[in-house]
């Protein structure tokens, strides 16, 4: 259902050239309607979430090679060690509705593009790349000449 500002249905219902008291009653009647959703609906609160990096290193390389990887969220207070298992899930969930019946995730690669966020948020998990990023690794150091080149010389 579309959202509309009630100043906007206000002004409608006065050019319109509504009676002043019929315009008052409506939009009174608007608010209240938009009260009772508001306690009946009330917001969930946002979810912190945590980024975790899912590297593809099937042959066991890691310290050797670069890699491609997919970049998800995970709640704040969970283990990023769930990572896996949580996306594991989203797969099966995906392969027992029609589509996926007709064209299963076999991969985690499949997994990561095809799997909508609605049944990946159930498992609550958000895919923040769909196709894989190129992982490169660091020193974990900023390199300054300058001083690098002094300390090299000793001073």
């Amino acid at each position: 259902m579309a959202k509309v500002d009630i100043d906007l249905v206000k002004h409608i219902l006065q050019r319109n050239e509504f009676e002043t008291r019929q315009v008052a009653a409506i939009i009174e009647e608007i608010e209240k309607e938009l009260q009772i959703q508001k306690e009946e609906n009330p917001p969930t609160p946002q979810v912190k979430k945590q980024f975790c990096i899912l590297i593809s290193d099937p042959e066991g390389k890691l310290p050797e090679a670069d890699f491609t990887g997919w970049v998800l969220q995970i709640p704040e207070e969970d283990s990023p060690a769930t990572v896996e298992e949580r996306l594991f899930r989203s797969a099966y969930e995906f392969n027992a509705t029609p589509k996926g019946r007709r064209m299963p995730v076999k991969s985690v690669g499949e997994a990561c593009e095809t799997v909508p966020a609605r049944i990946t948020k159930e498992q609550q998990i958000w895919i923040k790349t769909k196709e894989p990023v190129f992982m490169l690794r660091t020193t974990n150091q900023i390199p300054f000449d300058k001083l690098d080149k002094a300390m090299n010389d000793g001073l």
